[in-house]
């Protein structure tokens, strides 16, 4: 995987914006299409793998600082920081660790026993 990086001023501090580069796969953190198990216990989803769904939208409908989403990692922005799933914020000398939408994530994984 390719991470693309860019430096931010994060809330007054220097920290490192990184994302896997495939605007084209990134719904938003509010969008992304899930599965829920229980409709007594919200929480309980799974956040649907690349795989599952088709491109996401151009624009999802979200907007952050006046920031859509960008359609390139070159243009990454406040919608990259706040909203995209497949970013990340860093601190200095943290690994970077991006989320892989190969599988699905879920939110309560010990609920299923097929979860990684």
């Amino acid at each position: 995987m390719t991470i693309h990086t860019k430096q931010i001023l994060w809330f007054d501090r220097h920290v490192t914006l990184a994302c896997d580069g495939k605007c084209g796969k990134a719904w938003g953190l509010n969008n992304r299409p899930k599965v829920e198990f229980d409709p007594n216990e919200p929480d309980d989803v799974a956040w649907l793998a690349d795989s599952e769904l088709g491109d996401a939208p151009i624009q999802p409908g979200t907007w952050e600082g006046g920031h859509g989403k960008p359609r390139d990692p070159s243009q990454m922005n406040k919608w990259c920081a706040r909203e995209c799933e497949r970013s990340g914020i860093f601190e200095p000398g943290e690994p970077i660790m991006l989320p892989d939408y190969s599988t699905r994530h879920y939110n309560q994984p010990w609920k299923h026993t097929e979860a990684t």
